[in-house]
């Protein structure tokens, strides 16, 4: 659970500038601020429910993003390259742009 919890923080990191303002405020305000889906439902005056299916779809989102564009897999690649560390930071910044 805490290995797909960091795995979907990781990928919000790389493709949160895709979703809705909506979508990023239930995701930050679940994994960054550790508010429960009853807090979010009450702040957003939505049902439970509404919350959970947001959140899910995001992580949904996420996944498939990251299943066509390949960005994190990228990066993890690069990050093994036997080059200088400089040069990996550059290379993983140029593509997270």
């Amino acid at each position: 659970m805490i290995e797909k919890r960091e795995e979907l923080i990781e990928l919000y990191d790389l493709y949160c500038s895709l979703l809705t303002d909506k979508q990023k405020n239930y995701f930050e305000e679940y994994y960054f601020l550790d508010l429960s889906i009853s807090e979010i439902a009450i702040n957003h005056e939505i049902s439970r429910n509404g919350v959970f299916d947001q959140i899910k779809r995001v992580s949904i989102l996420l996944m498939d993003y990251e299943e066509k564009l390949k960005l994190k897999s990228k990066i993890d690649q690069i990050a093994q390259l036997q080059i200088k560390d400089e040069i990996k930071e550059e290379v993983i910044n140029i593509l997270k742009e």
